[in-house]
């Protein structure tokens, strides 16, 4: 789309990675509009936390608990 991404998130539920709201088109944000699939993490390499869009709460990790996507 000619914009640069600021941060990855990734989708907890099925792996899609996407943008962060600080990045113009908001993917992570569409996607679970989108899917309704609730929970992404930091995709970003020092970082592990977790946020909830339901619930607007960020969740503190001591490691990456993301995983590949099955299906």
């Amino acid at each position: 789309m000619g914009d640069r991404w600021v941060h990855l998130r990734i989708c907890m539920t099925c792996g899609h990675v996407g943008c962060c709201d600080a990045s113009r088109n908001r993917h992570s944000r569409k996607h679970v509009h989108l899917t309704g699939h609730p929970i992404i993490q930091s995709f970003e390499p020092d970082e592990a936390w977790l946020y909830c869009f339901p619930d607007d709460v960020t969740i503190e990790a001591e490691r990456k608990l993301y995983r590949r996507a099955v299906g």
